[in-house]
């Protein structure tokens, strides 16, 4: 069978897996869309936050990024990894003892002020649509390879889908869900990652045979370096990035991690806090297979996709090449008239240009795997791109739903009237994600990047010092978060978007890329935080008991919903 029909069938088995589930799990009360009732176990917990927490930039675009920018794109690896250590650490537990159901609600309270509680969600909803675009980008690439559609088509299709089951199940539906979503992801992505590192050093665990040796008896990694030096690229295992940019970003994704509201609400699905720490360990275990994994897939994928085009004839380019052509995600352009392929670090002479995004889902066709192996990693990327998707739209329709109408614009609302806001919630967001699906300000690991920027520059100082320090008030929580969200949309917006007179990388302040700039801006947060805090009146009483009872999770008299 050829790739479109596996492709129609594995998909097709996921998606009729993932509707089945939303049917399976209605929300039938509001508790069960925003927490799931509260009631899942933390090993289930555990998968669906891993797979929340791996979208389309964890399966489709941080090998593609490593791969291309080598030890560079280290950063997004160390980031993201250590930002999910610091979030189980610092932060989900104290949030579960707290006890509500989104993080602008959590913001509302503590600092008892529904100004507070607006501008928590104006930040969340910005955060959210910037990463949902990232996850809507990547199923739109998928579709428009493996079932040869438009990118805008298969946007339109990622779509449909996960309104379904977000808008049907809510939390409830979308758990368990992403449990099925991180079985499948987890399979795809290991599956071509065990056959290429079979093929190319004779160790089928691809964590060692990333150190290992090829047939010749040299290392993987120093035969990459040479095939870069040779076509005028930078060895791969050296960086260009100046130390204070690689910092920037690494804190700037680990802080930004710790802030982002759709994996923070994960940890209000549990029963107990007791189950939060554990639902945060097994989920650290099953995201580290695939984030160990990555660095060989790009290694592997790079040292593949070199051989086979560098100097080719460009009428005997293998069939996959051709493929990805159609998609317009791969383009040759003969300078020479030589009708060979020069894929050379010199950008004059240079002849092919590769979108980042493609080189885990071309890594098994590049390497000549069956033809279900490839359809199977398309689902793969379609389970990481729904998963985290569906994930963000509950965060921006229970922001609309619970925080704007519940809590300030209609207090008396019934439990009914509420659930239908969240869904009328869910339709508005899955329509402005498309749009952002089909216009994006860059490649898919690029935007979600500048979404941990926001998320690191508004949330985390307000919760960080909303759960440590005492005397925290109101007015130092909404200046901070005001002030830390404007400078790094107005850095964005600068240096990534060509606003406020554009910019180019010799106009960075400090020499922080817009990547990295969300630790720049977190750290004025906590300034402005502090600063301001300590010069108006202290919260009141009955908020500070709230403090210093959250502090110590494993106490009694836990908070409920």
């Amino acid at each position: 069978m050829d790739i479109q029909t596996w492709t129609f069938i594995i998909v097709g088995i996921t998606f009729a897996v993932y509707i089945g589930i939303a049917i399976w799990s209605t929300a039938s009360s509001t508790s069960d869309f925003y927490v799931a009732g509260g009631g899942v176990s933390p090993f289930a917990n555990g998968m669906a936050t891993a797979a929340d927490w791996m979208s389309a930039a964890s399966f489709i675009s941080m090998a593609g990024l490593i791969s291309f920018m080598g030890y560079d794109g280290a950063v997004y690896l160390m980031g993201w990894t250590g930002g999910y250590v610091l979030l189980a650490l610092l932060l989900a537990p104290y949030l579960r003892k707290f006890g509500k159901f989104t993080v602008p609600d959590f913001i509302g309270d503590r600092y008892y002020s529904n100004v507070a509680r607006t501008v928590a969600v104006i930040c969340a909803i910005i955060v959210s649509f910037t990463y949902v675009a990232g996850q809507m980008r990547g199923v739109g690439v998928v579709f428009a390879r493996f079932l040869e559609v438009e990118i805008e088509t298969g946007v339109y299709i990622g779509m449909i889908i996960v309104l379904f089951y977000a808008a049907l199940g809510g939390m409830k539906g979308i758990t368990y869900t992403q449990v099925a979503q991180y079985c499948i992801l987890i399979f795809a992505f290991m599956v071509p990652a065990f056959f290429i590192s079979f093929q190319l050093t004779g160790n089928v665990i691809p964590q060692l045979g990333f150190g290992g040796t090829v047939a010749d008896g040299t290392y993987l990694l120093d035969k990459l370096d040479g095939l870069h030096k040779e076509l005028g690229f930078a060895a791969y295992t050296e960086g260009s990035k100046s130390m204070i940019d690689v910092f920037c970003i690494t804190l700037a994704l680990m802080v930004g991690t710790a802030g982002l509201p759709h994996v923070i609400v994960r940890f209000f699905t549990v029963a107990k806090v007791k189950d939060a720490r554990i639902s945060a360990g097994w989920a650290l275990l099953l995201i580290a297979i695939l984030y160990t994994t990555a660095p060989a897939i790009s290694v592997f994928a790079r040292t593949n996709l070199i051989q086979t085009v560098s100097n080719q004839e460009y009428d005997s380019v293998p069939e996959w090449f051709t493929n990805w052509e159609k998609t317009g995600l791969i383009a040759f352009e003969d300078k020479n008239a030589d009708g060979k392929i020069q894929y050379v670090g010199d950008a004059e002479q240079n002849e092919l240009t590769i979108d980042q995004d493609i080189m885990v889902l071309a890594n098994p066709e590049i390497a000549n795997l069956p033809n279900w192996v490839i359809a199977l990693v398309a689902a793969g990327g379609l389970a990481a791109a729904l998963s985290t998707a569906a994930g963000l739209l509950l965060v921006i329709s229970a922001s609309i739903s619970h925080d704007l109408i519940k809590k300030q614009i209609k207090p008396d609302i019934s439990e009914k009237g509420e659930l239908v806001w969240a869904r009328i919630g869910s339709v508005i967001a899955v329509v402005i994600a498309g749009y952002f699906g089909i216009n994006p300000p860059g490649f898919v690991a690029a935007v979600v990047a500048l979404a941990f920027g926001l998320a690191a520059a508004s949330f985390f100082p307000a919760i960080i010092l909303g759960i440590f320090d005492k005397r925290m008030n109101k007015e130092g929580a909404i200046a901070g978060m005001v002030i830390g969200m404007l400078l790094m949309l107005f850095y964005m917006m600068k240096f990534k978007l060509g606003f406020f007179g554009g910019g180019d990388e010799s106009g960075w302040w400090f020499g922080i890329s817009p990547e990295g700039f969300g630790s720049v801006a977190m750290l004025v947060n906590f300034l402005v935080s502090f600063s301001l805090s300590r010069l108006f009146p202290p919260p009141p009483e009955d908020v500070q008991e709230i403090v210093e009872n959250i502090r110590f999770p494993r106490g009694a008299g836990e908070a409920t919903h």
